[in-house]
C-alpha cells in the first residue's frame, strides 16, 4: 500500500528529503535526527539498526523518493538483475526513465509527486499521444510535450520562471518556452542517478 501519513514524518525518519521539496530541507534542518535517536542517546530502548533494518530503509526511501509501491521496485529489481551489467546502476536507469521522473528532471514540477498528479491528469502527450500512465518508461527520441490546452494553466507560472535558473541533465533537450523536452539519450552515468541512495542496499534487501 502506498504511504499516506504525514510526509514530514517520513522524512525525519529516513533523514533524507525524499520528496524533495525545500521545505522539508528546512524541517530537517530545525530536527535533524531522525525520530527516536535522541531517546536513544538518552539510554533509551532503540540501539543500534542491523543490517536488514538498514536495507529495509534504503528500500522505503527509494520507495519514497520514487513514488513506487514495493512490488513495482521488487519489479524493477528482477529486471535489473537479468540485464547485463551492473545491478545497481540499470535500477537507477530503469527508476529514471519513468515519465514522471523525468518530467521532473526536465523541470517542469516542482517534486515527482507533482509530476505524478500532472501525468495523471493527462496534462502532457508523448510524441503526440496523451499518456496518462506515471510509470510509462521513456526511451532515446521521445518527445514529452504539454497540451496546448493546459499550456495556460497557471500553476506553470512559477515553474516557468524556476526553470530560468535550472539546468537540465544532458540527456534532456529542455524548451521552457512550449513546455517540452525530447529525450536525447538515457540516464545511465552516476552523475545521473539520484544522490544520497545507496541502491546496494536495495539489492542486498531482494536477494534474501
Amino acid at each position: 500500500m502506498r504511504y499516506t501519513g504525514p510526509k514530514a514524518r517520513r522524512v525525519r525518519r529516513q533523514n533524507f528529503n525524499v520528496y524533495g521539496s525545500p521545505k522539508y530541507d528546512k524541517i530537517l534542518q530545525k530536527k535533524p535526527s531522525p525520530p527516536g535517536m535522541q531517546a536513544a542517546a538518552r539510554g533509551g530502548r532503540q540501539g543500534k539498526i542491523s543490517e536488514y533494518g538498514k536495507q529495509l530503509l534504503e528500500k522505503q526511501k527509494v520507495c519514497s523518493m520514487y513514488g513506487v509501491h514495493d512490488k513495482q521496485l521488487r519489479s524493477v529489481y528482477a529486471e535489473a538483475s537479468r540485464t547485463l551489467g551492473q545491478t545497481d546502476a540499470m535500477m537507477h536507469t530503469l527508476l529514471e526513465r519513468r515519465l514522471d521522473s523525468t518530467l521532473y528532471r526536465a523541470g517542469f514540477s516542482t517534486t515527482r509527486l507533482q509530476s505524478r498528479q500532472f501525468i495523471s491528469h493527462g496534462l502532457f502527450t508523448v510524441n503526440g499521444v496523451r499518456v496518462t500512465i506515471p510509470s510509462y518508461r521513456i526511451k532515446v527520441g521521445d518527445v514529452i510535450k504539454i497540451r496546448e490546452n493546459r499550456k495556460s494553466s497557471p500553476v506553470f507560472g512559477p515553474i516557468i520562471t524556476a526553470h530560468e535558473k535550472y539546468v537540465a541533465p544532458d540527456w534532456i533537450k529542455s524548451d521552457p518556452v512550449a513546455i517540452s523536452f525530447e529525450v536525447k539519450a538515457l540516464p545511465s552515468e552516476e552523475k545521473h542517478f539520484e544522490m544520497g541512495i545507496d541502491m546496494r542496499k536495495v539489492i542486498g534487501f531482494y536477494s534474501r
